[in-house]
C-alpha cells in the first residue's frame, strides 16, 4: 500500500502536470501523463502480477514511473523507464529522487525503437505510452520481450486515441500467440498477454 507521503506527492505532480498540459495548445508540448486512475490499477497489476522486470516506454516527466516504482519496491522489482527527451527525463528522475525510488528506475534517453532492438532480457510487465504512430514497428520486438509465462502488456489512449491505435491494436488481434482486451480505465487501457 502506497504511503501518504508518495500519494500526497503525486497528487500534486498530477495537478501539477495537468495545468501545464491545458496551457499548451502544441500537443507535442504537453507532458501527457497517464491518468491518475489508470496509474492506480498499473501499480495493482503489478503487484498481484508480483512483476520482477518492469520496462516502461514514454517516460515523459514521470508520474506513471513512481507508480511503476512505488510497486516495483513493493515486489522487489525493477524499473526500466525510456524517454527520447533528455529534459523530460532529467525532471521525472529528479522526482524519484525526491521519493526516493531512485535505485529502482533505471532511466534510458533515446529512441525506444533503439532500446527495444538492443533490448535482451524479458520483461514481466510493459507499458507502452508513446507516439503511437511507432507503435506498429515496435511490434516484433515487443513480442519478444514479454515474458513467455505470466508477461503483459499494457498500452494507453487506446479508447481516447482510438484512430490512431486501431491498426496496431489489429495486429495484434491477428497475431495467433497472443490475447488483448480493452479497459475502460481513464485514457482506456488495453492489456495484452501470450495465449
Amino acid at each position: 500500500m502506497p504511503n501518504t507521503f508518495f500519494l500526497q506527492r503525486v497528487a500534486d505532480l498530477y495537478d501539477t502536470f495537468k495545468r501545464h498540459d491545458a496551457q499548451q495548445a502544441d500537443r507535442l508540448l504537453r507532458y501527457r501523463n497517464i491518468e491518475a486512475e489508470s496509474a492506480k490499477l498499473l501499480s495493482q497489476f503489478i503487484r498481484m502480477q508480483q512483476a520482477k522486470a518492469i520496462l516502461e516506454i514514454g517516460t515523459s516527466t514521470g508520474y506513471s514511473t513512481l507508480w511503476l516504482a512505488e510497486a516495483a519496491q513493493a515486489t522487489g522489482g525493477q524499473v526500466t523507464t525510456v524517454e527520447i527527451d533528455a529534459k523530460r527525463s532529467a525532471e521525472a528522475k529528479r522526482h524519484v529522487a525526491e521519493l526516493e525510488l531512485s535505485e529502482i528506475v533505471q532511466f534510458w534517453v533515446g529512441d525506444a525503437a533503439d532500446y527495444l532492438k538492443e533490448a535482451q532480457e524479458t520483461f514481466d510487465f510493459i507499458l507502452l505510452d508513446a507516439e503511437r504512430h511507432a507503435y506498429e514497428n515496435y511490434w516484433p520486438d515487443l513480442k519478444r520481450l514479454i515474458k513467455p509465462k505470466g508477461g503483459v502488456l499494457i498500452i494507453d489512449n487506446v479508447i481516447s486515441h482510438a484512430a490512431e491505435v486501431k491498426s496496431f491494436l489489429e495486429l495484434i488481434k491477428n497475431d495467433q500467440n497472443f490475447m488483448s482486451s480493452i479497459l475502460p480505465v481513464g485514457a482506456g487501457l488495453c492489456m495484452v498477454v501470450l495465449k
